[in-house]
């Protein structure tokens, strides 16, 4: 693919190509650590709110702000290149769930602001911090039936999704992001819908980001829920020319590293991201999952160490103190080449 001018985040590529890029841990991992009340979580602004709002983690970037702040500037003193800002469900149909459609748009835009706020104060001119502008899954799904009887069946069309994540990414650009995020996959359909909606907010911004896209595979299959594998993802996503391609969530690092090998086989001109969870659930750790950082650290290690991936990080279960470990134990090693690297290296 040819390279494409992007009018943010336009040396990222180049940083890429000389090393890795530290994307930053779980959000809600980290909400959980503040045990947030109702009453916290409503801040004064919604006290008189008609329903519970617990749990939904974007109302924060409003209420909380400060909690939010605190978050990402933990994980970017722990060695974080770029930190998701907290959207993962700031979508009108997400926040349907809560009552909050009519919030997304403002919810998206502060979390972009806070994160740009952290990512300046920490940037320097041999280090730059970038903002990941997080567009998730939403709940609902555009492939699959709800209904077990009825297979025609669906809760959400391409339209919804697409006027959805449209608000959402004119948010998160207004907001300061430098870099877009389709993450946690689980139905490619979304996905596309996503991809039609940021181009049409390029076309209506002027704007160009860089676009990373990750799927989720979720069981020994090697599939992402809708039925695709992760070779058929990449070729029904690589038409968006993603800066990236790659696996987040789901099987923690151990099991996922089948599919980043065949990633990064199939895909030999874009570089390769992956952030697996801290392994699988366990109730009974403090974070929700089983492996500590120095676990992560070294499964993510051999990633890099086989020349496999170009941004690494980590999702559910993972906190500063995982990230810390990870930057520490890939820092000496070289990213996956690409064949534009070495396109760029023959030129030069």
């Amino acid at each position: 693919m040819s390279p494409v001018a992007y009018t943010r985040a336009a040396a990222l590529p180049d940083i890429l190509r000389q090393r890795l890029v530290i994307l930053d841990g779980a959000m809600g991992t980290m909400i959980q650590r503040f045990k947030l009340t109702e009453e916290q979580y409503r801040g004064e602004r919604f006290k008189d709110f008609h329903r519970d709002v617990k749990g939904n983690n974007e109302l924060l970037s409003l209420t909380r702000p400060d909690v939010i702040r605190d978050i990402h500037e933990q994980y970017l003193a722990s060695g974080a290149d770029m930190v998701e800002t907290n959207t993962f469900g700031a979508t009108t149909i997400a926040q349907a769930d809560y009552d909050m459609a009519d919030l997304a748009y403002e919810m998206n835009l502060q979390s972009a602001r806070l994160a740009r706020a952290a990512c300046d104060k920490y940037s320097t001119p041999d280090k730059p911090r970038y903002v990941a502008g997080a567009l998730g899954p939403t709940p609902k799904t555009a492939s699959i039936s709800p209904e077990v009887n009825d297979p025609g069946a669906r809760n959400v069309n391409f339209e919804q999704l697409r006027a959805a994540y449209l608000e959402q990414t004119l948010a998160l650009i207004e907001g300061g992001s430098d870099v877009l995020l389709v993450e946690t996959i689980f139905d490619t359909l979304n996905a596309k819908a996503a991809l039609f909606a940021i181009d049409e907010a390029f076309e209506q911004t002027g704007e160009r980001l860089p676009i990373m896209i990750s799927g989720t595979v979720t069981d020994a299959s090697g599939r992402v829920l809708s039925g695709q594998t992760v070779t058929a993802f990449w070729y029904s996503v690589r038409h968006a020319q993603p800066l990236s391609i790659g696996l987040n969530c789901a099987l923690g690092a151990a099991l996922m590293k089948p599919y980043i090998q065949e990633l990064a086989k199939v895909a030999p001109d874009t570089f390769i991201s992956c952030y697996p969870n801290a392994g699988l659930p366990n109730p009974m750790s403090d974070t929700g999952f089983d492996e500590t950082p120095d676990v992560t650290s070294r499964l993510v290690r051999e990633f890099a160490a086989e020349g496999l991936v170009n941004i690494v990080g980590g999702c559910c279960g993972t906190t500063p103190e995982h990230i810390g470990a990870i930057a520490h134990a890939v820092g000496p090693l070289a990213p996956r080449g690409t064949l534009t690297t070495a396109f760029y290296r023959a030129a030069a």
